[in-house]
């Protein structure tokens, strides 16, 4: 039965001035929030759910992304052996929308038979069966991480000064929209970052900015949770290169890029000889390894036997970076 309901509660479609306030309106008029205590209800339900079911070959492992779309709607994407990054496999891909609302405190899925409700932290499915999933919190294994000796802090939340443009929000994260006076060759690169809960907005509009290795080569910050994972979302090389799997949590949670990089080459006449080699962990998940970068991103500067900076997207919606720290090579 339940492979029914995993067909039926699962996700194909990707959804279609700066400011620092718990609640606001943004140009298009999509309520953000940057406060996980004053987010609301809608908020509450957005999430991951695990829980198992009965199979013929013993218990299986099952996972829920609930995206919240605003006004108290909802979708819902299932994943059959565990989250992504957490046993679920990319080829087994989901194909279909099951949209849900809130019903007398909950939210609820509703489908050939099968319903779904939210609400507390617990999803219950009924129909053929009765289901259990928890709601989950995952954590990146390196968030948090400090600096080994040697290392080069660029932000450790006492001071922008190392940023030109760089803003200090009242909690002492950095803002985006700033590019560092650090100049980056081949380097090892952490750092965490925080998109905004913006639930009626949607694509390129819903917690947007971007990490731009060099100042030429775009990894795309967004609010992507539950999406597809394409390089326009987050973990993406913009344009170029979609990450191996959508390593994206819900909004408001801390994650991290954990990025190893290696410049691209140029001879003496300055042709260019090697593409910069990059390896990306989202949230301590591989998502590129070794991936030459052909060419610049929408945006970057141009490809020279020239050491860059870092620069932190300004796209308009309030994402905010902390722990900022790389290591060059001896």
């Amino acid at each position: 039965m339940f492979r029914m309901l995993a067909s039926t509660f699962a996700l194909t479609i990707a959804f279609t001035s700066l400011s620092f306030s718990v609640a606001c309106a943004d140009d298009k008029g999509a309520t953000t929030f940057t406060d996980p205590a004053k987010a609301g209800a809608d908020f509450e339900i957005q999430g991951e759910y695990v829980g198992e079911h009965e199979t013929s070959g013993g218990k299986e492992k099952v996972a829920f992304q609930i995206i919240a779309l605003g006004n108290g709607k909802f979708d819902s994407v299932v994943f059959l052996g565990g989250l992504p990054g957490d046993g679920w496999k990319p080829e087994a891909k989901p194909h279909e929308v099951v949209s849900g609302e809130m019903k007398d405190g909950a939210a609820v899925f509703s489908h050939k038979g099968t319903t779904l409700k939210v609400s507390k932290g617990v999803a219950t499915a009924s129909g053929n069966e009765k289901l259990e999933f928890k709601r989950v919190e995952r954590k990146s294994p390196t968030l948090g991480a400090k600096p080994p000796e040697g290392a080069t802090v660029l932000f450790d939340g006492k001071s922008a000064e190392g940023w030109y443009q760089g803003k200090l929000t009242p909690d002492g994260l950095l803002a985006a929209g700033c590019l560092g006076k650090k100049d980056m060759k081949d380097f090892k690169l952490h750092l965490e970052f925080q998109t905004p809960f913006m639930p009626t907005a949607r694509g390129q509009g819903r917690g947007n900015s971007g990490v731009y290795l060099q100042n030429r080569y775009e990894l795309q910050v967004l609010d992507s949770f539950g999406l597809e994972g394409k390089d326009n979302e987050c973990g993406g090389f913009y344009s170029i290169k979609a990450p191996a799997v959508n390593m994206c949590f819900p909004p408001l949670a801390w994650q991290t890029y954990d990025i190893d990089f290696k410049a691209a080459r140029f001879d003496d006449t300055g042709k260019k000889t090697a593409n910069a080699v990059v390896t990306v962990l989202h949230n301590g998940v591989p998502i590129y390894e070794k991936f030459e970068l052909p060419a610049i991103t929408p945006g970057g500067q141009p490809e020279k036997d020239t050491a860059k900076p870092l620069q932190l997207q300004d796209h308009g919606n309030p994402v905010r970076y902390r722990n900022i720290w790389m290591v060059e090579p001896k």
